[in-house]
């Protein structure tokens, strides 16, 4: 067999579900900022000012982006109605997500934040028509296994932080799906357009409904500005992963981010690192490894 010169393109050798993890790197470390950056803003802002903030910044760059590679031609209105059904879905996820970084450990948030894949493998072959075998079925209910281990309901006390965590899967889980449809036939930047654009008109009459929109002290505008350029790039890697890999094989990579996150909150914050989840994060973590070398199979 003839080895690949080296003048071969990298896109062309690895495969897509590869080049599909190496986006979801880049989001993890996104999303991961913007957590930390979040925690930061909630001293002084709601989530509703957040999320304005960061959607604001986001507006900013993308038109940056899109004059610099002269592409405002491919930001249209197609398939605007799913447009706005994503970004309602997401700026509830959204939402809920800010409000519970603020009031418990980071670990948990992202435990069961990691619903959302579960979600996406039992919706994507209704909605996408991507077709559920047996691995993936196993990886999903393998994955879930993990994460009731973090989270161990029925053993400690339902707050609102757990709650909200919870529930921010659902809306994350819609803004999966609906951006994988999306994929098919509408570019990325046109999708991060409208994702920016409605996510502060949505902020602003949310923020603003009670005529009191605060802004952040000037000590806490770099924070402000890294939630946006965290925000958007993670949505940039999860979109590119998106476009070339089955939503049933992107979302279960996220779940890498749990023990980063549990990582993070041990150095940055002092939250323990609890045995439940490190066994659940190994888990979670051989699932997803056993799901991705099923799909470089096939």
């Amino acid at each position: 067999m003839t080895a690949p010169s080296p003048s071969t393109d990298t896109a062309t050798v690895l495969s897509p579900t590869v080049r599909a993890a190496f986006w979801m790197a880049g989001a993890i470390l996104s999303f991961l900022t913007m957590a930390v950056a979040g925690r930061v803003l909630a001293a002084e802002l709601d989530t509703f000012e957040i999320m304005t903030l960061r959607s604001l910044t986001g507006v900013i760059i993308i038109c940056i982006v899109a004059t610099a590679t002269a592409s405002w031609h491919r930001i249209t209105m197609h398939r605007f109605g799913l447009q706005v059904l994503r970004n309602v879905a997401h700026f509830t996820g959204q939402n809920l997500w800010f409000y519970a970084i603020t009031l418990i450990p980071l670990a948990q948030v992202f435990a069961l934040e990691f619903t959302a894949p579960l979600w996406v493998l039992v919706l994507s072959p209704l909605f996408l028509g991507e077709r559920m075998s047996k691995r993936r079925a196993l990886a999903g209910l393998t994955g879930f296994a993990g994460i009731l281990l973090i989270a161990r309901p029925g053993f400690q006390e339902i707050t609102p932080g757990l709650i909200a965590a919870a529930l921010c899967a659902i809306g994350f889980a819609g803004t999966i799906i609906s951006t994988k449809s999306l994929t098919r036939d509408v570019p990325t930047i046109c999708i991060l357009f409208w994702l920016t654009v409605l996510q502060a008109i949505f902020g602003l009459v949310c923020g603003g409904y009670d005529m009191d929109f605060a802004l952040p002290s000037p000590a806490l505008w770099p924070a402000a500005l890294l939630v946006g350029f965290a925000g958007l790039f993670a949505h940039y890697c999860v979109t590119s992963a998106l476009s070339i890999a089955p939503a049933s094989v992107v979302s279960p990579m996220d779940f890498l981010r749990l023990p980063a996150a549990a990582v993070v909150g041990l150095l940055i914050y002092g939250e323990a690192l609890d045995p439940f989840v490190l066994v659940g994060a190994a888990i979670i973590f051989a699932a997803n490894y056993a799901n991705i070398r099923g799909e470089r199979r096939a």
